[in-house]
């Protein structure tokens, strides 16, 4: 098939210019006022150097009549919007305290319902995290890392500057894991802290001060008699909520410590209170001999006591959340795997006074994320990937009926409910559409989505999204999304780029910031985005077919709709290259030992030798379940490396521990010592030393869209090698 370049120029979009794409805005995050008449959600936006980003929150009409209204503004920006029963808002900053460091870790924040000023309600050394309101009494709680052995707020605040100033980085570690996707775990722990928002001091008639005799039978250092503690507080020095309320700046919040020596326990942790302040739920990882696993704690507010109410060694506990009358907990369950049987994953009701966990709708097979409850407490609201899409769904508790709400091809994410339980609001995105709030009935099925006033306008696209279907050689259905750029025809077919996703148990559904074919679309490639085997969405057969065989199915099933697609009139069969990242790198490298049927091969942050891959990845424990020595050993790519004759671009980077750098060493070495007699050789190496699994700054996305379309201009369409400007 002949073809004539696409001007990727012409009806120019923001897709068509770097600078122009990392300057779009970005929406991320909902929550919903307690009356059900606001939105919130935060938009993000590059600062004025061009190299950070900041955010603010805006709010949204949920009935879609008033236009936006921003509500925070500050260069440090605002995120992680949640509500007081009053309508007040909470959000988590770290924009300069009035009282405070202008360098001061994030801080939780409060602005009254009828505005004026934010004012700061809680602070900590390791700064505020995930924080989680009780609907009714306003009472909350909050994640914070803290040191080991920090006894009070301004022991942890020491600790911290005695090794800042002695630069001491060190951290002794006593268990396993050490790190996770892209940071140290440690030195400092996360820990659970619960308190009450005061009022504003300017609002407080402060009585004259007295000096009270302690009454008969208590002691001065609020401890009673017998030695017990009060308020539920352990007996290893851990402050009383009096003792911090005394400390307290005026208008601050207490904050007890709920979890005072967790260890590792709270990593990466989920947590919820009931609605009436009094119990905290929470993910909860139990150590192994090598490893870990997931569980689920309550703990009681007033004494303090946790006990696991989930734990089990053959299944995995997460995402607790509980139901509006607090006697039920939705959680997720998985499985775990073996080498030889995959994951899986449905949701399950906890009867909290009876202990009895009850699987709602097990035989549904999708894997659903995070529940969210109707008022009522009758169903759960869940997204699910399912082809290709993911939509959101209702999945009644007693009987476990699932209704698919959403209609359309949308992704849709931080779903929140109505007050009366007859609307939810969303955020919905697609392959072709950046995330928008969105409100659905909350009972319609297959409904299109109603689109509510958005804050950031919607760039126009380059091209447009289509499907391709396939069959596998075992029968199974196969499909993917294919970007079209504008002007692809029979007379002038367009070059085509295969992306596979990483995971590799995921799917191609949602508009991604950081792997966006429209990029690639602007530059006049036809980019196809497949699902193939490993991929969910498509049922629990679609995983286990490419369960510890990756060089199989997944890989015949991604030539198997490259081939679907290259027989399309308008797409160019002599011009085709291949690329992907993290599994979907795996693949490329596996892809590069296999065919030379592709012009150019991208892989980034790919793993190479499995052998070394498993024991040094973040995860070692989860990779020694997956695949034995053996499975390892047949499905690494590296044993393929003389096979490989298609010139390469290896990407990595240095704060990668999900996929350590080395495999993007090791991978770059034996391509080296394969190289001409004059060492010179088709591949290249772009390689960046101080970012992590994805490559997030913006001038360093510019850097590797820009090293990535110079690539492909060179081996795709055959023209001289050229450096991008800014790597000269």
């Amino acid at each position: 098939m002949t073809s004539t370049a696409l001007n990727p120029t012409s009806n120019p979009t923001p897709y068509h210019d770097l600078d122009a794409y990392i300057a779009l805005p970005r929406l991320g995050g909902l929550a919903l006022s307690p009356d059900g008449a606001r939105l919130v959600t935060s938009v993000s936006v590059i600062g004025a150097d061009r190299v950070g980003s900041t955010s603010a929150l805006w709010e949204v009409d949920p009935k879609g009549g008033r236009a936006p209204r921003r509500l925070t503004r500050s260069a440090k920006g605002e995120s992680s919007a949640t509500f007081l029963p009053d309508g007040s808002m909470l959000f988590v900053s770290g924009r300069p305290d009035p009282d405070g460091t202008d360098d001061a870790p994030p801080a939780l924040w409060l602005l009254e319902a009828d505005g004026g000023e934010a004012r700061v309600v809680a602070s900590r050394p390791g700064g505020v995290g995930m924080v989680t309101v009780a609907a009714d009494t306003g009472r909350l709680v909050m994640a914070s890392a803290t040191m080991p052995s920090a006894v009070t707020e301004a022991d942890d605040a020491a600790r911290r500057k005695e090794r800042k100033e002695r630069k001491v980085s060190a951290i002794l570690h006593e268990g396993y894991p050490i790190r996770y996707w892209d940071h140290d775990l440690g030195p400092d722990q996360l820990r659970l802290f619960v308190g009450e928002v005061p009022p504003s001091p300017s609002s407080v008639v402060v009585p004259p001060a007295k000096t009270e005799q302690p009454k008969t039978g208590q002691q001065k250092d609020g401890q009673q008699k017998d030695g017990q503690p009060k308020d539920g507080q352990p007996k290893d020095g851990t402050e009383s909520a009096a003792a911090e309320a005394a400390a307290s700046t005026p208008g601050r919040m207490a904050l007890r410590d709920l979890t005072p020596r967790p260890g590792r326990a709270l990593d990466d942790t989920e947590i919820d209170i009931s609605h009436d302040g009094a119990v905290v739920a929470t993910n909860w990882f139990v150590d192994e001999a090598f490893g870990r696993r997931q569980a689920v704690a309550l703990v009681d507010v007033a004494s303090g006591d946790l006990r696991l109410v989930l734990d089990d060694v053959d299944v995995e506990y997460s995402s607790p959340r509980f139901s509006p009358d607090g006697t039920k907990l939705a959680v997720i369950v998985q499985s775990r795997s073996t080498a030889s049987t995959p994951p899986d994953q449905w949701p399950a009701v906890l009867d909290i006074a009876s202990g009895a966990l009850i699987d709602v709708a097990k035989d549904w097979d999708r894997w659903p994320g995070r529940a969210s409850w109707t008022p009522d407490g009758t169903a759960l609201l869940m997204v699910a990937d399912s082809d290709g899409a993911a939509p959101v769904f209702r999945v009644e508790v007693a009987g476990g009926a699932v209704t698919r709400l959403t209609g359309d091809h949308g992704a849709y994410s931080d779903v929140v409910v109505s007050p009366d339980g007859s609307s939810v609001y969303a955020l919905r995105s697609a392959i072709d559409a950046a995330p928008a709030p969105v409100r659905l009935d909350a009972r319609a099925a297959d409904q299109q989505p109603t689109f509510l006033p958005s804050p950031i306008e919607v760039a126009a696209l380059p091209g447009w999204l289509e499907e391709v279907t396939a069959t596998a050689a075992d029968g199974t259905p196969l499909r993917a999304w294919l970007a079209l750029p504008e002007g692809a025809s029979a007379e002038a077919p367009a070059p085509l780029l295969l992306w596979i996703h990483g995971g590799p148990l995921g799917s191609w559904n949602a508009w991604s910031w950081r792997w966006n074919p429209w990029l690639a679309v602007a530059q006049g490639y036809a980019v196809v985005l497949p699902d193939p085997g490993l991929s969910t969405g498509y049922g629990q057969h679609m995983i286990q077919r490419g369960w510890g065989a990756w060089g199989s199915e997944p890989y015949t099933d991604l030539l198997t709709i490259t081939d679907a697609t290259e027989a399309r009139a308008d797409v160019d069969e002599t011009r085709v290259a291949a690329m992907g990242g993290s599994f979907g790198g795996y693949m490329a490298n596996w892809i590069a030992g296999h065919t030379d049927r592709f012009a150019g091969i991208v892989t980034h942050a790919s793993l190479w030798a499995l052998d070394q891959f498993g024991p040094t990845t973040d995860a070692a424990y989860f990779w020694a379940r997956e695949m034995t020595p053996e499975m390892a050993l047949a499905n690494s790519p590296h044993r393929f490396v003389d096979q490989i004759r298609t010139p390469m671009l290896v990407v990595h980077g240095d704060k990668d521990y999900r996929v350590p750098i080395g495999e993007g060493l090791r991978l770059w070495a034996e391509l080296a010592q394969r190289a001409g007699a004059t060492g010179e050789m088709p591949h290249k190496f772009l390689y960046f030393p101080d970012e992590n699994h994805w490559v997030l700054t913006p001038q360093h996305a510019k850097v590797w869209y820009s090293t990535v379309f110079a690539f492909l201009d060179h081996t795709v369409h055959g023209n001289d090698w050229k450096v991008p400007d800014i790597l000269r």
